[in-house]
């Protein structure tokens, strides 16, 4: 989710640009709600950033690389691109795995950053872009603007609006934070009661507290109520859902995780909680925000289960300052 949300900015600025172009975007099925509202087809209001979608559902032919379905899925994507006829690939993950899907397209053009996150892509791009941005939006912009020969400038994200989940979240209690407890792993998760003790802070000041539980969650959302004393409410939206909360909140809350880059993407205030991650490559962008991250905290992506030794140093005394400072500035 944060992958696709930090490239949003250039293929919006590439769609403001050149509003003739056909995009296409080839993404997990998990995803799909990031662009479209409904089952609109094509680009429309509904699904305003692309006009096609290419459903490529990569993690579960990881699990499954040799069963016949995932061999006819792969050949199903691999027409599905080549039958539309694509001038240009482009990969902004710069992994193995999504640089091979830019070359089953088959066009005259594969680009990518020439220090893509995974060295052996490069091999796979026949234009490399030389990035000097810091920010991955940054460098996105940069590798879309190699397409045309041309600077583009940072552009807000287009995001869908699903008239159902528009409704549902107008009955969420006005203020209200919202706190995105998950993470991708365990080391980049603050603990659950800290949370809380943000939550009864954050009720105390008159705001409402919403807790969005991601799948696999609940337990993290249970723990933070429970240490809240009851102060927060949960929610387990479904991604149409989550933008239409996100819309409405006040100030959002969460680690180095989708959600946060989603809150930032719709314009709101964030407090960043950072451990293993570094903000100034992945952090919120574009927005109203404090980072709070431990000096002494090194960037490192191994998979570990248990919080970073420098995320462990920040307090909810410190995310709850941060939190409402921001909220009077903004007021």
């Amino acid at each position: 989710m944060g992958d696709i949300l930090h490239s949003m900015p250039a293929v919006t600025a590439l769609r403001e640009a050149h509003p003739e172009w056909m995009i296409g975007w080839a993404i997990e099925p998990r995803w799909r709600g990031l662009f479209r509202a409904s089952r609109a087809e094509p680009w429309t209001a509904e699904m305003p950033l692309v006009d096609r979608l290419h459903l490529v559902p990569a993690k579960a032919w990881a699990r499954s690389p040799f069963k016949s379905e995932t061999l006819r899925d792969i050949r199903r994507v691999r027409r599905e691109l080549r039958a539309l006829e694509y001038d240009v690939a482009v990969d902004f993950q710069g992994a193995v795995r999504s640089a091979m899907v830019a070359r089953w397209a088959r066009t005259g053009r594969v680009v990518g950053e020439e220090r893509p996150r995974e060295f052996a892509a490069k091999w796979l791009f026949n234009e490399k872009v030389a990035t000097h941005g810091v920010h991955v939006i940054e460098q996105s912009l940069e590798v879309a603007g190699a397409i045309g020969g041309e600077k583009l400038a940072m552009t807000m994200p287009l995001l869908p609006r699903d008239p159902v989940a528009e409704a549902n979240a107008a009955e969420l209690k006005q203020p209200f934070v919202l706190l995105s407890p998950g993470a991708g792993w365990g080391a980049k998760r603050w603990p659950a009661d800290r949370y809380g003790a943000v939550a009864r802070r954050m009720a105390e000041a008159g705001f409402g507290v919403v807790i969005n539980s991601g799948p696999a969650e609940e337990y993290l959302a249970r723990e933070i109520v429970e240490s809240s004393g009851g102060a927060a409410r949960i929610i387990s939206p479904e991604l149409p859902d989550l933008i239409a909360a996100t819309r409405r909140a006040s100030l959002a809350i969460a680690g180095d995780t989708g959600p946060l880059h989603l809150a930032c993407a719709l314009g709101k205030p964030v407090v960043g909680i950072y451990g293993p991650t570094d903000p100034a490559r992945n952090g919120p962008f574009h927005c109203a925000n404090r980072v709070l991250r431990h000096p002494g905290s090194v960037r490192d992506h191994a998979r570990r289960s248990e919080p970073e030794a420098g995320l462990l140093t920040i307090t909810p005394e410190a995310v709850s300052d941060a939190a409402l400072a921001l909220l009077k500035e903004e007021q």
